[in-house]
């Protein structure tokens, strides 16, 4: 489980970090009117978040997580500023089980 941690933990703060540009993109976007921006972060979000599944899936099947946590625990990637709340949890139930 250990090994699978880290990978996840990194993509959690990623696809956060990412998320939050992506809103602002999308705000310059539509608010003001400047495309550019929202035509080159949204791909690199979608690729990034394709991959904090992948994580997420892997680290789930090893530490026998329900599929409704898993897929919470997915879902955390498309609400702004909620997958830094979820590594948290995540990061310490994890290390709890592994003690």
């Amino acid at each position: 489980m250990e090994s699978a941690l880290k990978p996840f933990r990194v993509l959690a703060y990623i696809v956060g970090a990412m998320l939050l540009v992506l809103c602002t993109a999308i705000v310059l976007r539509y608010g003001f009117d400047i495309p550019e921006p929202s035509k080159i972060v949204s791909p690199i979000h979608g690729f990034l978040y394709m991959l904090y599944l992948v994580a997420v899936m892997n680290l789930g099947m090893k530490a026998r997580w329900s599929w409704s946590y898993m897929l919470g625990v997915m879902l955390a990637g498309t609400v702004p500023l909620l997958s830094f709340y979820i590594e948290r949890r995540v990061t310490a139930r994890v290390q709890e089980a592994i003690a």
